[in-house]
């Protein structure tokens, strides 16, 4: 009891803890000003995917007092070996952790329990049509992107010193594709065009955590004094960095550029779908950017002032 207890009740509360997360950098992120939906998801994504990261693997790997973890920040040197070592003791947690929010969560996004509800009240208790296709909700990125990128870096970080975890999130990612396609298939709607905007988020992400894997083995290779191991790790941590300089050289425009096609398609849906009148009437209430002048401009306004001033005393005058 004692041992189910410590092991599974932890998970369970960061767990409850995380719902929260989500719709709190959602608010955020719509209070920075971004107009666009995508964009909005995209910063909450890259907020929760940076909050989760942090406080599910690395506070859980130096778990210890708040000065421990400013020690380990302000000594990069001795990340690889402090990681090494605190690494294998947090193997049974996040262990537990794929199976309380991996395959939980998937559970419970095939059965849907918050919109089933809801629409049950919403047909039966207040008596309202669901007849409106606006009210089938989008996937929420935000929230299963950094999900399934945490779990990402757990695979690599955790499969040199704890592998135990490798089967448990091999099930996890099988049936992930399996739900999620069906999910986006059936039960969402896409009621916007991202242009492929989280895309570059998880290619980073991805790095990270390979870079993040070879500097533990580069740590785990240390302690064990292997020389010839940790020198063969050094080159494949700059080749990894490497080719992620040369995709974002090479791939990172076409994700920030839209094509002309794409946009020429979404002025099309647009003028059919009759917004183009709505584009046009906020366009001219829309805010301009006032344009600097230079000084010589700003003397013959008022040089030119001064003589209309003139000419209207003069001729009042007359």
């Amino acid at each position: 009891m004692i041992q189910l207890v410590t092991g599974y009740l932890p998970s369970v509360i960061l767990l409850l803890f995380f719902y929260a997360v989500p719709p709190t950098m959602m608010l955020f992120s719509t209070v920075e000003g971004a107009i666009s939906r995508s964009g909005r998801k995209k910063s909450a994504c890259c907020k929760v995917l940076y909050f989760t990261i942090w406080n599910v693997f690395f506070v859980n790997v130096l778990s210890a007092s708040v000065i421990h973890q400013l020690m380990f920040i302000s000594h990069p040197k001795d990340i690889p070996f402090v990681l090494a070592r605190t690494l294998p003791g947090q193997a049974t947690f996040f262990i537990t952790y794929v199976l309380t929010s991996g395959w939980t969560s998937l559970c419970a996004e095939l059965v849907q329990c918050f919109p089933l509800t809801y629409n049950l009240l919403q047909k039966y208790v207040f008596r309202k049509k669901l007849d409106d296709p606006n009210m089938v909700p989008t996937f929420p990125y935000h929230t299963e992107v950094p999900r399934v990128l945490l779990f990402g870096l757990l695979g690599f970080t955790c499969s040199i010193l704890a592998p135990l975890i490798l089967p448990f999130l091999m099930v996890y990612f099988l049936l992930g594709y399996l739900i999620y396609r069906n999910q986006m298939l059936n039960v969402y709607r896409t009621k916007y065009e991202s242009g492929g905007q989280l895309w570059p988020v998880v290619h980073n992400s991805t790095i990270f955590s390979l870079v993040l894997a070879q500097i533990i083995a580069l740590g785990v290779f240390g302690i064990k004094k292997s020389t010839v191991a940790s020198g063969l790790v050094v080159p494949l941590v700059i080749f990894t960095l490497l080719f992620h300089e040369y995709c974002r050289k090479r791939f990172l425009p076409i994700f920030k550029n839209f094509s002309a096609q794409a946009l020429v398609e979404m002025d099309r849906e647009d003028e059919m779908s009759g917004k183009m009148e709505e584009i046009h009437l906020l366009l001219q209430s829309a805010y301009s950017q006032p344009v600097p002048k230079d000084k010589d401009e700003d003397e013959d306004d008022v040089v030119d002032g001064g003589g209309d001033g003139g000419a209207e005393n003069s001729a009042s005058v007359i």
